[in-house]
C-alpha cells in the first residue's frame, strides 16, 4: 500500500507557504516552531554564514532589526524578491523588526550583480511610480499595522539625495580599497568581459548599498540585512563600512553588525556577521 504520509506533510507545508505569501498566515495562526535559525536550516534556506554562532546568540538575546532592499527597476516585485521578503516575514512573526527598503537612490544607478551588460537608467518619474506600486505589494506580505513590531518602509533616497559627491567620496569612499572592490564577483565578472566591461556608475553601486547599511545601523540600530547571494559582495562591503566608520550619533558601544543574503532563485538564505572579517568572501 502506498505511503501517503510524506505527501501529506509536503502538502501541509506547501499550504502554509501559500498562506504566508497571500497574508493568510498571521501571528495568531502561525504554528509553533523551532527557533528562526533552525527553521531556516530545516527548510534548506540557510546557505552560508560568517559567524553563525554569534548570530544565533544575538537572536537568543532578544528582538533585532533587519532589512532587505528592493530596487524599483520595475513596477512590480518579481520572483527573485520572494525569498528575502519571506525571510523578513518570518523574522517579523518571530518578534523581530523588519525594514523593507525601497531603492529610490540605488535604483537610479542599477546593480551590476548578475548582469552581463549595463542596466538602462530610469527617469526619476518612473522610479517614483515603481516605488508607489511596490509599496502596495509589500503591504500584502508584511504587517505594517501591528503595534508590537510593525514593518517600516523606507527609501534610501531620503538620506542619499542630500549628500554631495565630494562628501560621499571623503566620508564613504575613503574606506574602500579599489583592489578589494574589483575582487567582488559582481565587478570581476563584468571586468573580464572586455566588450562590455563596467562603467564607473555601476562600479560605485556597492558603495551606495554599503552606505544604506551604515545609515540604518547608525540611525535605527539595524543589525541584519537580507538580500540575494549575488549581493554577497555588496553586503560584505556594508559590513566593512560599519566596522571602519565610527557611529558618531551614539556614544554607546554597538554590537557587531550582521547581515543576511538570499540566492536569486528562491532556494537559500545566507547569514553574514561582521564579527568574523576573515570570512567576508567575495
Amino acid at each position: 500500500m502506498r505511503n501517503k504520509t510524506g505527501f501529506g506533510d509536503r502538502r501541509k507545508r506547501a499550504g502554509r507557504e501559500l498562506a504566508l505569501v497571500t497574508g493568510a498566515l498571521t501571528r495568531d495562526n502561525f504554528p509553533p516552531r523551532m527557533d528562526i535559525i533552525a527553521e531556516l536550516q530545516w527548510r534548506g534556506l540557510l546557505a552560508d554564514c560568517t559567524d553563525l554562532e554569534a548570530l544565533s546568540k544575538r537572536l537568543e538575546a532578544g528582538p533585532t532589526t533587519l532589512y532587505a532592499g528592493f530596487d524599483p527597476t520595475s513596477d512590480s516585485l518579481h520572483v527573485g524578491n520572494l525569498v528575502p521578503l519571506l525571510a523578513l516575514r518570518r523574522f517579523q512573526l518571530a518578534g523581530h523588526h523588519p525594514i523593507p527598503l525601497a531603492g529610490g537612490a540605488t535604483g537610479c544607478i542599477g546593480d551590476p550583480s548578475g548582469k552581463t551588460e549595463e542596466r538602462q537608467l530610469l527617469t526619476r518619474e518612473r522610479l517614483d511610480a515603481n516605488i508607489a506600486n511596490i509599496k502596495k505589494q509589500l503591504t500584502s506580505l508584511l504587517d505594517f499595522e501591528t503595534k508590537t513590531n510593525p514593518a517600516r518602509l523606507m527609501d534610501n533616497a531620503s538620506w542619499t539625495n542630500s549628500v554631495t559627491f565630494i562628501d560621499f567620496l571623503r566620508d564613504i569612499g575613503k574606506h574602500f580599497s579599489v583592489n578589494q572592490m574589483i575582487q567582488k564577483e559582481s565587478v570581476r565578472a563584468r571586468m573580464e568581459d572586455r566588450e562590455v566591461g563596467i562603467s564607473y556608475t555601476e562600479f560605485s553601486y556597492m558603495l551606495l548599498q554599503a552606505f544604506d547599511f551604515y545609515h540604518l545601523r547608525k540611525e535605527f540600530n539595524c543589525e541584519l540585512q537580507v538580500g540575494a547571494t549575488d549581493q554577497w559582495g555588496n553586503i560584505t562591503a556594508g559590513i566593512d563600512l560599519c566596522r571602519k566608520k565610527p557611529m558618531e550619533r551614539s556614544t554607546a558601544r554597538r554590537p557587531a553588525a550582521q547581515c543576511i543574503s538570499t540566492q536569486r532563485k528562491p532556494a537559500r538564505i545566507a547569514f553574514i556577521s561582521s564579527s568574523s572579517s576573515s570570512r567576508t568572501r567575495t
